[in-house]
Protein backbone atom coordinates (compact mmCIF):
# COMPACT_ATOMS: atom_id res chain seq x y z
CA UNK A 1 0.00 0.00 0.00
CA UNK A 2 1.72 3.41 -0.89
CA UNK A 3 1.48 6.12 1.59
CA UNK A 4 -1.11 8.74 1.05
CA UNK A 5 1.18 12.48 0.47
CA UNK A 6 -0.87 13.95 3.39
CA UNK A 7 0.26 11.72 5.35
CA UNK A 8 4.16 12.45 3.95
CA UNK A 9 3.19 16.12 4.12
CA UNK A 10 1.80 15.98 7.65
CA UNK A 11 4.80 13.70 9.35
CA UNK A 12 7.51 16.62 8.03
CA UNK A 13 5.62 19.70 9.59
CA UNK A 14 5.91 17.28 12.69
CA UNK A 15 9.19 16.61 12.54
CA UNK A 16 9.79 20.22 11.87
CA UNK A 17 8.05 21.68 14.65
CA UNK A 18 9.29 18.98 16.93
CA UNK A 19 13.12 20.02 15.92
CA UNK A 20 11.55 23.97 16.77
CA UNK A 21 9.96 23.78 19.58
CA UNK A 22 11.60 24.59 22.90
CA UNK A 23 8.77 22.47 25.44
CA UNK A 24 8.40 23.67 29.56
CA UNK A 25 7.85 21.80 32.46
CA UNK A 26 5.49 18.78 31.67
CA UNK A 27 1.48 19.68 32.48
CA UNK A 28 1.92 17.97 36.35
CA UNK A 29 4.49 19.82 37.34
CA UNK A 30 2.92 23.13 35.85
CA UNK A 31 -0.27 22.14 37.84
CA UNK A 32 1.92 21.22 40.73
CA UNK A 33 3.51 24.64 40.73
CA UNK A 34 -0.07 26.73 40.42
CA UNK A 35 -1.39 24.62 43.04
CA UNK A 36 1.38 25.06 45.47
CA UNK A 37 1.32 28.68 44.89
CA UNK A 38 -2.28 28.32 45.72
CA UNK A 39 -3.79 29.13 42.63
CA UNK A 40 -7.31 28.13 42.13
CA UNK A 41 -7.07 27.37 38.47
CA UNK A 42 -4.64 25.00 38.18
CA UNK A 43 -6.02 23.06 35.72
CA UNK A 44 -5.52 25.96 33.56
CA UNK A 45 -1.65 25.80 34.05
CA UNK A 46 -0.98 23.63 31.69
CA UNK A 47 -3.10 25.80 28.85
CA UNK A 48 0.01 27.47 27.16
CA UNK A 49 1.96 24.38 26.00
CA UNK A 50 -1.62 23.30 24.51
CA UNK A 51 -2.06 26.44 22.53
CA UNK A 52 1.36 26.00 21.09
CA UNK A 53 -0.19 22.92 18.47
CA UNK A 54 -3.14 25.46 17.15
CA UNK A 55 -1.23 28.98 17.63
CA UNK A 56 2.19 27.74 16.87
CA UNK A 57 5.10 30.21 17.08
CA UNK A 58 2.47 33.37 18.16
CA UNK A 59 2.80 31.01 21.41
CA UNK A 60 5.93 29.19 20.80
CA UNK A 61 7.99 32.20 21.68
CA UNK A 62 6.36 33.55 24.51
CA UNK A 63 7.70 30.19 26.23
CA UNK A 64 11.68 30.48 26.40
CA UNK A 65 14.69 33.36 26.19
CA UNK A 66 17.60 32.13 23.82
CA UNK A 67 20.38 33.88 26.12
CA UNK A 68 23.14 33.89 23.09
CA UNK A 69 24.69 36.92 24.23
CA UNK A 70 24.93 35.16 27.68
CA UNK A 71 24.54 37.95 29.72
CA UNK A 72 23.15 38.63 32.99
CA UNK A 73 19.21 39.86 32.66
CA UNK A 74 17.69 42.98 34.18
CA UNK A 75 14.83 44.19 34.95
CA UNK A 76 14.83 46.74 32.14
CA UNK A 77 15.68 44.24 29.87
CA UNK A 78 12.77 42.41 31.29
CA UNK A 79 10.71 45.27 30.88
CA UNK A 80 11.81 46.02 26.93
CA UNK A 81 10.55 42.42 25.92
CA UNK A 82 6.72 43.10 27.13
CA UNK A 83 6.28 45.06 23.17
CA UNK A 84 7.17 41.39 21.74
CA UNK A 85 4.52 40.21 23.59
CA UNK A 86 3.13 37.26 20.73
CA UNK A 87 5.59 38.24 18.37
CA UNK A 88 6.34 35.31 16.00
CA UNK A 89 8.91 36.79 14.24
CA UNK A 90 10.70 36.98 17.92
CA UNK A 91 13.39 34.01 17.41
CA UNK A 92 15.32 34.70 20.48
CA UNK A 93 11.85 34.44 22.37
CA UNK A 94 11.01 36.77 24.91
CA UNK A 95 9.72 35.16 28.21
CA UNK A 96 9.88 37.19 30.87
CA UNK A 97 7.99 39.89 28.69
CA UNK A 98 5.19 37.31 28.11
CA UNK A 99 5.11 37.52 31.93
CA UNK A 100 4.12 40.85 32.30
CA UNK A 101 2.48 41.03 28.93
CA UNK A 102 -0.73 38.54 29.66
CA UNK A 103 -0.81 40.04 33.22
CA UNK A 104 -0.98 43.56 30.86
CA UNK A 105 -3.84 41.61 28.85
CA UNK A 106 -5.79 40.67 31.68
CA UNK A 107 -5.87 44.28 33.13
CA UNK A 108 -7.18 45.31 29.80
CA UNK A 109 -9.81 42.57 29.29
CA UNK A 110 -10.83 42.99 32.99
CA UNK A 111 -11.27 46.88 32.02
CA UNK A 112 -13.33 45.99 28.87
CA UNK A 113 -15.84 43.91 31.16
CA UNK A 114 -14.64 40.55 29.69
CA UNK A 115 -13.62 37.69 31.12
CA UNK A 116 -10.12 37.64 32.02
CA UNK A 117 -8.71 34.36 33.71
CA UNK A 118 -7.51 33.36 30.78
CA UNK A 119 -5.08 35.63 30.62
CA UNK A 120 -3.72 34.88 33.99
CA UNK A 121 -3.32 31.09 32.91
CA UNK A 122 -1.35 31.81 30.17
CA UNK A 123 0.82 33.94 32.93
CA UNK A 124 0.88 31.33 35.54
CA UNK A 125 2.25 28.95 32.51
CA UNK A 126 5.20 31.18 31.81
CA UNK A 127 5.89 31.94 35.56
CA UNK A 128 6.31 27.97 35.86
CA UNK A 129 8.73 28.68 32.57
CA UNK A 130 10.69 30.31 33.98
CA UNK A 131 12.39 28.62 36.81
CA UNK A 132 12.99 25.83 34.01
CA UNK A 133 16.76 26.32 33.54
CA UNK A 134 17.14 25.16 29.83
CA UNK A 135 14.55 27.68 29.15
CA UNK A 136 17.15 30.40 30.01
CA UNK A 137 19.52 29.89 27.87
CA UNK A 138 20.77 29.20 24.05
CA UNK A 139 19.09 26.31 22.12
CA UNK A 140 22.14 24.67 21.27
CA UNK A 141 23.03 20.81 21.02
CA UNK A 142 23.56 20.22 24.77
CA UNK A 143 19.88 21.75 25.28
CA UNK A 144 18.27 19.95 22.76
CA UNK A 145 19.71 16.91 23.93
CA UNK A 146 18.83 17.15 27.45
CA UNK A 147 15.85 19.37 27.65
CA UNK A 148 12.69 16.71 27.27
CA UNK A 149 14.40 14.95 29.74
CA UNK A 150 14.77 18.08 32.41
CA UNK A 151 11.34 19.15 31.73
CA UNK A 152 10.16 15.61 33.10
CA UNK A 153 12.42 15.53 36.00
CA UNK A 154 9.69 14.99 38.68
CA UNK A 155 6.66 14.91 36.38
CA UNK A 156 5.99 11.32 37.64
CA UNK A 157 6.01 12.03 41.62
CA UNK A 158 5.24 16.30 41.54
CA UNK A 159 1.46 16.01 42.21
CA UNK A 160 2.18 13.93 45.29
CA UNK A 161 4.83 16.17 46.53
CA UNK A 162 3.58 19.70 46.44
CA UNK A 163 4.74 20.05 49.79
CA UNK A 164 7.80 19.64 48.96
CA UNK A 165 7.66 22.25 46.38
CA UNK A 166 6.11 24.69 49.70
CA UNK A 167 9.25 23.74 51.69
CA UNK A 168 11.17 25.66 48.96
CA UNK A 169 8.99 28.85 48.85
CA UNK A 170 9.78 32.02 50.15
CA UNK A 171 7.54 35.40 50.47
CA UNK A 172 8.03 37.86 47.88
CA UNK A 173 6.50 41.28 48.56
CA UNK A 174 5.38 43.51 45.34
CA UNK A 175 4.68 47.01 46.10
CA UNK A 176 0.91 48.19 44.50
CA UNK A 177 2.23 50.99 42.98
CA UNK A 178 5.24 49.67 41.63
CA UNK A 179 4.07 46.30 40.50
CA UNK A 180 5.66 46.22 36.81
CA UNK A 181 8.39 47.60 38.23
CA UNK A 182 8.90 45.35 41.28
CA UNK A 183 7.46 42.45 38.91
CA UNK A 184 10.39 42.56 36.40
CA UNK A 185 13.07 42.79 39.29
CA UNK A 186 11.93 39.31 40.63
CA UNK A 187 11.48 38.09 37.02
CA UNK A 188 14.96 39.37 36.42
CA UNK A 189 16.27 37.75 39.67
CA UNK A 190 15.22 34.10 38.79
CA UNK A 191 15.84 34.07 35.22
CA UNK A 192 19.61 34.84 36.65
CA UNK A 193 18.92 31.69 38.66
CA UNK A 194 17.67 29.66 35.88
CA UNK A 195 20.32 30.38 33.67
CA UNK A 196 23.41 30.02 36.40
CA UNK A 197 21.87 26.45 36.82
CA UNK A 198 21.48 25.91 33.49
CA UNK A 199 24.96 26.69 32.25
CA UNK A 200 26.21 24.45 35.22
CA UNK A 201 24.30 21.69 34.12
CA UNK A 202 25.97 22.43 30.26
CA UNK A 203 29.35 22.46 31.79
CA UNK A 204 28.66 19.46 33.73
CA UNK A 205 27.18 17.85 30.74
CA UNK A 206 23.76 16.26 33.20
CA UNK A 207 20.16 16.13 34.36
CA UNK A 208 18.86 18.05 37.19
CA UNK A 209 18.78 16.55 40.04
CA UNK A 210 15.31 16.02 41.89
CA UNK A 211 16.40 18.66 44.69
CA UNK A 212 17.59 21.14 41.88
CA UNK A 213 14.44 20.81 40.50
CA UNK A 214 11.79 21.43 43.36
CA UNK A 215 13.94 24.55 44.38
CA UNK A 216 13.20 26.19 41.12
CA UNK A 217 9.97 25.17 41.16
CA UNK A 218 9.78 26.84 44.80
CA UNK A 219 10.83 29.97 42.61
CA UNK A 220 8.24 29.97 40.34
CA UNK A 221 5.58 28.74 42.92
CA UNK A 222 6.74 32.11 45.44
CA UNK A 223 6.29 34.34 42.38
CA UNK A 224 3.25 33.19 41.43
CA UNK A 225 1.96 33.35 44.99
CA UNK A 226 3.24 37.14 45.02
CA UNK A 227 1.61 37.84 41.68
CA UNK A 228 -1.88 36.63 42.38
CA UNK A 229 -2.00 38.46 45.97
CA UNK A 230 -0.70 41.76 44.08
CA UNK A 231 -2.60 41.77 40.82
CA UNK A 232 -4.22 44.63 40.75
CA UNK A 233 -7.95 43.45 40.69
CA UNK A 234 -7.54 40.21 41.04
CA UNK A 235 -10.29 38.63 43.32
CA UNK A 236 -10.50 34.83 42.43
Amino acid sequence: MKTPLIWNAMTILIIVNLTNTSWAWHDRTHIAIAQAAGYRHAYNAAGADMAKIKAGTIEQQNHHFNNEAATPVTAQSVLNQVARYNDPGDEEGHLYGAIIGSLREYERATSEKKYAQYHVAFAVHYIGDLSQPLHNTPYDEYNRAHHLKNDGIVEEEVLDNIEVIQKHMYVINMRPDHFDEDLAAEIARIANLSRVLGLRLKAENREMTREEAYTQLGHSASLLKAVLRSLPNYSE
